[in-house]
């Protein structure tokens, strides 16, 4: 049997460059892998003149409109399926979503199932039928997480989730580091600071799917929960995985644990290699 294709999608803030090391080693194994961006991020990033004019006004970066703010789930989905398209060529892809990445592949994937032959939910939003991903954030599951405290901005005036990258507070910067990088080695967690877009458009997180038992419930899917993620918190993860069963029954969620931060792609890439070689 042909391995089907491997094509990875990240979360808010991160870019395809946040799956380097995982595709260097999935490709070594003999997969063809590509990472592609979001809509909103990487390539298709813009970054709010407020953070980088001089003399720097705090203000500004909380009430400036993010250039992001009109992007949401629709056009994200849309851009994941052409690409998926694009990748498999027609035929199957086995779709490794991270994070906010995950509500991306849930509508790409109940909109094309047949383009995607397994989906692998790393750490990821996996939201019910007619449930935003932001419903999940502000559930008291999601007690202690790190991610909206270092927000510098309200995503409802400014239309984005906005992070103050370059400053200079060494506890916010730390701050910023738990929330994602709490395991990884201290400069690779420097360096991806610095990679990270400073604005995630609020509407892919605010946008809902309606599931379908032919639609996406009718797709193999793996949850990789990560047990020290302080971004989504493991309670969460937990309730993706058995809203889902609740709803598919017959097509359950096959799981694997990770003893990790939110970003295993940077602090346990062989073990993230591992688990998404082995499948599709």
């Amino acid at each position: 049997m042909t391995s089907t294709p491997l094509l990875f999608l990240h979360g808010y803030w991160h870019g395809s460059w946040c799956w380097s090391e995982v595709i260097a080693k999935v490709t070594a194994a003999g997969r063809q892998a590509v990472a592609v961006d979001m809509a909103g991020h990487g390539l298709y990033a813009r970054r709010p003149e407020c953070l980088s004019r001089r003399p720097f006004d705090p203000d500004a970066v909380a009430t400036e409109a993010s250039p992001v703010a009109g992007v949401g789930l629709d056009e994200a989905a849309e851009l994941l399926a052409s690409q998926i398209r694009q990748v498999g060529g027609g035929g199957p892809v086995t779709v490794v979503a991270h994070s906010m990445g995950g509500t991306v592949l849930t509508r790409a994937a109940q909109q094309v199932p047949e383009l995607v032959g397994h989906m692998v939910y790393l750490a990821a939003f996996m939201p019910a039928s007619d449930v935003p991903a932001v419903a999940y954030v502000q559930s008291a599951d999601n007690e202690g997480e790190l991610v909206g405290p270092s927000l510098r901005a309200d995503p409802a005036v400014i239309g984005a989730l906005r992070f103050d990258l370059a400053s200079e507070d060494a506890a916010y910067r730390q701050q910023l580091r738990q929330a994602f990088f709490g395991d990884v080695d201290p400069v690779v967690a420097d360096a991806a600071l610095g990679l990270l877009s400073p604005d995630a458009p609020v509407g892919i997180a605010a946008g809902a799917t309606t599931l379908t038992r032919d639609g996406w419930g009718s797709i193999p899917r793996t949850y990789v929960t990560c047990a020290q993620d302080m971004a989504i918190r493991p309670a969460v993860q937990r309730r993706f995985i058995t809203d889902a069963d609740a709803a598919f029954p017959d097509n359950s969620t096959s799981v694997v644990a990770l003893d990790a931060s939110h970003s295993p792609f940077l602090s346990v890439p062989d073990q993230v290699a591992d688990i998404v070689t082995k499948l599709g």
